[in-house]
C-alpha cells in the first residue's frame, strides 16, 4: 500500500510520544524508547520475517521462507522499511545489526564473496574450494538445492543450469550466481518492500554518499566498546604473547582510536560491530563461541588481513607503535580493496 505525499509529510515532522498509562513529556527520549521497543518486535526471529545469520545469534538477516509463515509479510517488510527510514530522518536508533550483505543491497553495491565468509561459513569454504582448485571432478552443475520443512528443491543459478557442467572456464560465473542467489535472489522481494518502505521517508540515493560501514552506524549506532573486556577476552597465536611490543602496541592503538574507529576494528575482523549482550566472552564464530584471536603473520611492509569466521586479524610483527597503528588505521579503512573473487 502507497504512502500519500501528507501522510510522508506527517511522518517527518517532529515526533511526540506518550506511552498509554504512562506520564511524561517527550523532550526525544520517549522516540528514542519507542523506536528502541518496536524494534525489538519487528526484528524478533519469533515472527519468522528475520532470522539469526548462520555465525552467531545476534547479527540479522532476512528470513528467505517469511512468505510460508506470513502471506502479509511484504507489507510488514514494508512497514518495517518505513520505520528504518524514520529512525535515520529523526536521528533515532533501531536495536539491530544486519548481515553486512544487507546494507550492501540496502545500497545497491555488488555482494563480494569476502562477504559471505562472517555469514555462512560452509558455503564460503566451499566456493573458496572450488576458486582454488578443478571444479570438474566435483559434478557440479549451474543449480543448487532449497530445503524448506524437509522438502528439498533444485534452483537453477541461469536458464536450464542444473544442465550445464561447472569447469574450469566457467566456475566464475557459478561463485558469483552462487552468491548472488545466497544473498540476493532468496529475498529479493522482501529487500525489494523493505527499500519502498524506506524510500517512502528518504530516497535511496541520499544514502550513496556512505558506505556499507557507515550505514550500519546510522541505523544502529555504534554502541559502547569496552576495550579492557575486549582485551581480556583475546587469544594470541603464532608466537604472539600478551606481553611482546607488538601486542602491547595494538591495544595502546585500539586505546587511542574514537569509538567509530573501534568499531571499524572490531568490523573488519569479526563481520560487525555488535558486541554480544554479555560482552567479548560470547562473541560467535563459525562453529560455536570464539574469542577475538590476534596471530603473528606477515611481512612488517604488508598490512593487517582479518578472517571474520574465526574472528581473527593477522597481524604482523611491526618494528614501531606509529607503523602499527598506521598500518592497522589503512586496513580498517579501505577494507573494500581486501574483498571480492581473489
Amino acid at each position: 500500500m502507497g504512502v500519500s505525499e501528507k501522510d510522508k509529510d506527517k511522518m517527518k515532522a517532529r515526533l511526540y510520544m506518550k506511552f498509554t498509562g504512562e506520564s511524561g513529556l517527550d523532550y526525544g527520549g520517549l522516540a528514542r524508547e519507542w523506536f528502541f521497543l518496536l524494534s525489538h518486535e519487528m526484528f524478533n526471529p519469533y515472527y519468522a520475517l528475520f532470522e539469526y545469520s548462520a555465525s552467531d545469534n545476534y547479527t540479522l538477516q532476512i528470513n528467505p521462507d517469511s512468505g510460508y509463515f506470513n502471506e502479509h509479510h511484504l507489507e510488514y517488510f514494508r512497514f518495517i522499511g518505513r520505520v528504518c527510514g524514520m529512525a535515520v530522518y529523526h536521528q533515532k536508533l533501531i536495536d539491530a545489526y544486519f548481515i553486512r550483505p544487507f546494507y550492501k543491497m540496502l545500497l545497491s553495491k555488488r555482494i563480494t564473496l569476502r562477504d559471505m565468509e562472517s555469514v555462512d561459513t560452509e558455503c564460503y569454504n566451499s566456493m573458496k574450494y572450488i576458486l582454488d582448485n578443478d571444479p570438474e571432478p566435483l559434478c557440479l552443475t549451474f543449480s543448487t538445492n532449497k530445503e524448506l520443512l524437509g522438502k528439498v528443491e533444485e534452483v537453477d543459478l541461469k536458464p536450464n543450469g542444473r544442465d550445464i557442467e561447472v569447469t574450469e572456464t566457467n566456475k566464475m560465473e557459478y561463485i558469483q550466481l552462487m552468491i548472488k542467489w545466497r544473498f540476493e535472489d532468496r529475498v529479493k522481494k522482501q529487500m525489494d518492500a523493505f527499500k519502498r518502505g524506506f524510500q517512502d521517508i528518504i530516497p535511496l540515493n541520499r544514502l550513496k554518499i556512505f558506505d556499507e560501514r557507515e550505514v550500519e552506524y546510522l541505523m544502529s549506532g555504534l554502541g559502547e566498546i569496552n576495550v579492557e573486556d575486549w582485551r581480556k577476552n583475546t587469544i594470541y597465536k603464532e608466537g604472539y604473547k600478551e606481553t611482546d611490543d607488538v601486542i602491547k602496541w595494538f591495544w595502546k592503538a585500539v586505546e587511542s582510536y574514537d569509538n567509530e574507529l573501534q568499531a571499524r576494528l572490531l568490523q573488519f575482523v569479526t563481520g560487525t560491530s555488535r558486541v554480544p549482550m554479555n560482552g567479548f566472552a560470547e562473541l560467535q564464530g563459525s562453529n560455536g563461541p570464539q574469542k577475538f584471536c590476534i596471530k603473528k603473520l606477515g611481512k612488517p611492509d604488508s598490512l593487517p588481513r582479518s578472517h571474520t569466521c574465526f574472528n581473527r586479524i593477522d597481524l604482523p610483527p611491526y618494528r614501531s607503535y606509529h607503523e602499527l597503528k598506521e598500518k592497522l588505521r589503512l586496513a580498517v579503512e579501505n577494507t573494500e580493496g581486501f574483498e571480492g573473487v581473489d
